[in-house]
C-alpha cells in the first residue's frame, strides 16, 4: 500500500520578510483582491494595542498629510517674504534713480533699513577722501590700518551676519557700539571697494548667522553702483 506523499516544507531562506515585502510592493493590488487576508492582519502599537492594517494606513496618510501641509505653509511663507523683499528692492531702486548725489543715496538707504529691517543703528562709511560740501558723508582713509579688520569681508563679497567683532563695531559705530546686541556688515564693491554698510540692533536675535542674505547682498550691490556713479561724477 502506497503512502500519500507529504507536501515538501519550503526552504527557510526561500520565503523571508524581505521577499514578502518585495512581492507585495510588486503586487500592490494583492490585498484588494484578497480582502480576507487584509481583515486578518493586525499591527500592534506600544500604546494603543492592536489596530487593523487599514487603520494604520489611514494614520500614516494623516501624518503624511500634516507634513505636506506644514511644508506647503512654509513654502507659502517663503514666497510671501520673497514678494515683500522684491517690493522693497524695487522701491529702493526707484529711489536711487532720483538721487542727485551720494548724500541722497545714504539718506535713502538709512531710511529704508530703519523702516524695513527695523535696524536701530545704520552707518555707511565710504573709503577715500572727503571733498568740500560732503559734510553728511563719512569716510575711511584708504590707507587706514583698520581696514585690515574687514579684509575677509571684502574678499568674500557677502554680508556678514551675527559674527561682527567688538573692535569692528566700535570702529564703525563709535559710542553706539555698546548698545548693539546683533549686527550685519555689508561690503560695498563695484567692482573696487566703495565702502562699508553696517546695521545694528538692540535685539540680540534680530540679526543672526542663519538669516538669509539675498536681500542684503542685492541691497549692497544697488547702493555700491549708485554711490560709484555719483562719486565719479561729483564736481
Amino acid at each position: 500500500m502506497t503512502e500519500a506523499a507529504t507536501p515538501a516544507e519550503p526552504a527557510t531562506d526561500a520565503l523571508n520578510e524581505e521577499a514578502v515585502a518585495a512581492w507585495l510592493r510588486a503586487h500592490p493590488d494583492f490585498l484588494e483582491r484578497h480582502p480576507e487576508v487584509l481583515e486578518a492582519l493586525e499591527l500592534h502599537h506600544r500604546t494603543h494595542g492592536a489596530a487593523s492594517l487599514l487603520e494604520r494606513q489611514l494614520q500614516l496618510l494623516r501624518d503624511r498629510n500634516r507634513q505636506l501641509e506644514r511644508k506647503l505653509m512654509e513654502l507659502v511663507e517663503i514666497a510671501r517674504e520673497n514678494e515683500q523683499l522684491s517690493a522693497r528692492l524695487h522701491h529702493l531702486a526707484l529711489g536711487l534713480l532720483e538721487t542727485d548725489d551720494a548724500s541722497d543715496v545714504v539718506h535713502i538707504a538709512q531710511e529704508l533699513l530703519r523702516d524695513e529691517l527695523k535696524a536701530d543703528f545704520v552707518t555707511l562709511q565710504l573709503i577715500g577722501e572727503p571733498r568740500p560740501g560732503e559734510g553728511e558723508l563719512h569716510y575711511i582713509p584708504a590707507d587706514a590700518p583698520e581696514l585690515e579688520w574687514f579684509e575677509d569681508l571684502f574678499r568674500s563679497g557677502r554680508p556678514l551676519c551675527g559674527r561682527v567683532s567688538a573692535r569692528q563695531l566700535e570702529f564703525l559705530f563709535g559710542a553706539q557700539a555698546a548698545e548693539i546686541a546683533s549686527s550685519v556688515l555689508i561690503p560695498l564693491k563695484d567692482p573696487g571697494r566703495i565702502g562699508l554698510l553696517a546695521l545694528g540692533s538692540r535685539d540680540p536675535h534680530r540679526f543672526h548667522p542663519g538669516m538669509g542674505t539675498l536681500f542684503l547682498g542685492t541691497l549692497g550691490e544697488l547702493l555700491a553702483r549708485a554711490l560709484r556713479h555719483h562719486l565719479e561724477h561729483r564736481g
